[in-house]
């Protein structure tokens, strides 16, 4: 659902952080869970947590911000009213996931209010990563299993490719059968798609903004 999460501080590691003077915690044994991620404070923007442990976002290139508006703009001209369109939010995938997605559609029932941190898999119907140079690995292969091993409907994966930096958007259903997503194609020049809603974006536009 969402929402503010309670949970109980880690005191073993605060303590330990007290009394050494490192910034962050010693994870726990078998690492963070998810209500210990959200439990930490001062956690850089756009942290993430993968098999429990902490990943840190570097900065990001002219590209990926590019890519995130250009698609973000065009996912909310038809995006319908059952649903609502998110940016850089939390997705919870289970005891010790809670990546972010640089864009998801999610239920509009599943937005609380304006102190959301978060939504759990089940919210979402689209998760969309914009792939960095330090990230590759993760949003080529990690990501992907971990989305559709939660059952997420639908998945695009955006690079920047050819000698002339084109944007590409691949794209995936879900298959409930082999629980893995399945490619519905390739886009470089128009993005135009019938699920999970109507959907025509000009991808050259990134070439004007």
């Amino acid at each position: 659902m969402g929402g503010t999460m309670t949970a109980e501080a880690l005191p073993d590691s605060q303590q330990h952080r007290k009394q050494h003077g490192s910034k962050w915690p010693v994870p726990p044994s078998g690492g963070y869970t998810v209500d210990d991620f959200f439990a930490l404070d001062d956690l850089p923007p756009h942290a993430e947590l993968i098999d429990g442990s902490l990943v840190f976002v570097s900065p990001q290139r002219d590209f990926h911000t590019l890519a995130m508006y250009l698609l973000e703009k065009g996912l909310r001209k038809t995006v319908p009213e059952d649903l609502r369109v998110r940016r850089e939010m939390a997705v919870v995938l289970g005891k010790r996931n809670a990546p972010e997605p640089d864009l998801i559609v999610v239920k509009a029932d599943a937005v609380k209010d304006r102190r959301q941190t978060r939504f759990d898999a089940e919210d979402v119907v689209l998760a969309v990563e914009v792939v960095s140079p330090d990230s590759e690995d993760r949003d080529r292969d990690t990501k992907p299993h971990k989305y559709a091993g939660a059952g997420i409907p639908h998945f695009w994966r955006v690079e920047m490719v050819g000698e002339d930096d084109h944007l590409m958007v691949w794209t995936y259903d879900y298959d409930p059968v082999t629980k893995a997503y399945v490619s519905t194609g390739n886009h470089h020049d128009r993005l135009k798609l019938p699920v999970p809603f109507g959907i025509d974006i000009d991808l050259t536009e990134i070439d004007r903004l």
